[in-house]
Parts: C-alpha cells; sequence; structure tokens
C-alpha cells in the first residue's frame, strides 16, 4: 500500500471520476493503473515530474529518464520515500545508444512497458536566418524524432497485449507558428501529426494515443518576467491531471487532442 499523502490520494481519485461512465467507481478507474510499467522522458522536473509522481500515486511502476542523474534520482527518492516504485535512467535522448539502454533498463527492471509519456522536449529562440543548424538537429532529434524512435521500440508489446498508452507532451505551439521559434514550431507541429498518424494505426488494438498541448506552463524553462503573474500561468501539476484523465478515460473512446490553456491571462 502506498503511504502517500491522503489528499493526494483523493486528487487522484478525483481526477479520474472526470473519466468515468455512468456505473463505473473511483476505484475500478484507478485500479487499470496498479502495476501498470510507465516510461516518462524529461522526468527530472516541472512537467515530467508531476506526471511521474502522478503515476506512481496511482500505483504505476515510474521509470524516470532525463540527462540529469540528479534530478532524476531526486525524484526517485521521493517516489520510493512514499511507498511508490521508480527507476531512474538517465539518458539523453538524442543519442539513440541513450534510447536503447533506457529501454533495456526498463524492460530488465519490471518487463514489457505499457504507458509512454514523451515530454522531453528543448527549443532555442532564433530568427531562420540567424539560427544555428545543430540547435535544429537538437530539436528535432529530442522533441520529434525521439519519440517516434521510443514508440517504434515499445509498440509491439502493447499491440500483443492489446492494450497500452503513448501520450505525447506537445505545445501550443504546434498549433501555430511564431516569429523566432521556427524549428520549436515545426517539432511539435511534427509531433500532432506522428500522434494522429500512430492513433489511426493502432485505436483498434485497444491502444490510446494521445497528444497534450499546454500553453504557457510555469516550469524553470519560463523565465522570470515582471509582466507575467506566475499563479496564473498553468501548473505542472495540471498537465498530470490531464495525462491521468486520458489513462482513465474509458475503453470505448480515446482523448486524441487536448489543448490546456491557462484560465485567465498571465500578462499582467
Amino acid at each position: 500500500m502506498l503511504r502517500f499523502a491522503q489528499h493526494d490520494i483523493d486528487e487522484v481519485a478525483r481526477i479520474a471520476t472526470q473519466s468515468l461512465t455512468a456505473g463505473q467507481s473511483k476505484e475500478s478507474a484507478l485500479s487499470g493503473l496498479e502495476g501498470k510499467v510507465a516510461i516518462v522522458t524529461g522526468a527530472g522536473r516541472g512537467i515530467g515530474k508531476a506526471v511521474s509522481m502522478s503515476l506512481a500515486q496511482a500505483g504505476c511502476r515510474v521509470v524516470l529518464a532525463a540527462r540529469t542523474r540528479e534530478q532524476i534520482e531526486a525524484v526517485q527518492e521521493e517516489i520510493l520515500s512514499k511507498g511508490g516504485h521508480a527507476l531512474a535512467v538517465p539518458a539523453d535522448l538524442t543519442l539513440d545508444e541513450d534510447i536503447q539502454r533506457l529501454i533495456e533498463a526498463s524492460q530488465a527492471k519490471w518487463g514489457a512497458v505499457d504507458v509512454l509519456i514523451n515530454n522531453a522536449g528543448w527549443g532555442k529562440r532564433a530568427a531562420v536566418v540567424a539560427a544555428n543548424v545543430t540547435d535544429w538537429d537538437r530539436t528535432f532529434r529530442l522533441n520529434l524524432r525521439a519519440p517516434m524512435i521510443l514508440v517504434k521500440a515499445l509498440l509491439p508489446n502493447m499491440i500483443a497485449k492489446h492494450e497500452g498508452a503513448v501520450i505525447n507532451i506537445g505545445s501550443v505551439s504546434g498549433k501555430t507558428g511564431e516569429a523566432n521559434g521556427a524549428a520549436y514550431s515545426a517539432s511539435k507541429f511534427g509531433l500532432i501529426g506522428f500522434t494522429q498518424s500512430l492513433y489511426e494505426e493502432v485505436r483498434e488494438h485497444g491502444i490510446k494515443v494521445a497528444v497534450i498541448l499546454p500553453g504557457f506552463v510555469d516550469t524553470p524553462l519560463i523565465p522570470p518576467n515582471r509582466q507575467l503573474d506566475r499563479s496564473k500561468m498553468i501548473q505542472a501539476d495540471d498537465i498530470a491531471q490531464t495525462v491521468i484523465f486520458v489513462l482513465t478515460s474509458p475503453a470505448t473512446c480515446c482523448p486524441v487532442e487536448i489543448t490546456v490553456r491557462p484560465q485567465r491571462t498571465p500578462y499582467r
């Protein structure tokens, strides 16, 4: 039995009720996640950490992937201290050998992966004429190529079991481009297209495929700005709740694309 604070458990249960059909209980929705193996990329902070904590609260065995060992080991310790299950695997997902090592470590520890959360992302703002092509390469390798490679490797087991979930964390930048963000926007546009295509390929196998598009999340990636009221920005836990919503949605539906925006403008 997990030793998470009761208010945390109650919150996960409350989130799950949003996706319940008539007659389905909170317990039955969450029980579907108990013991599932989930990989979360970019798990050391921000959205990735929040998603990892929520999955652990729901009973998942969580594989934490990120470049910074200290960050994911701290998240691992926090989960373990509360009675959850977690494995930290440092990995640079722009490198194929690190992706393979992540998959092998996860499968050696807990077997086949049931849930993949592609959250890791990176981008550097620059005008097209001034941009460094090396930065473009890193953006596409991390934001788009790595999710595709991970899915390709993990999908056969999901298909064989006729269940599983792939949730990609995109961005509203994947719906509307902006000046000085060409590579980042293009990578997120691509992630939406990949999600839509993957859903069509595996929907008959009972595999949920979704992309969540946050806009303006209060994470360390957003630098201090006096013009922003950070209390009005989307919180990382809001995106974690959205992930739980997708995972506990009924077998008869799949929320393929979800846009999440601040309720009130964060600009002062």
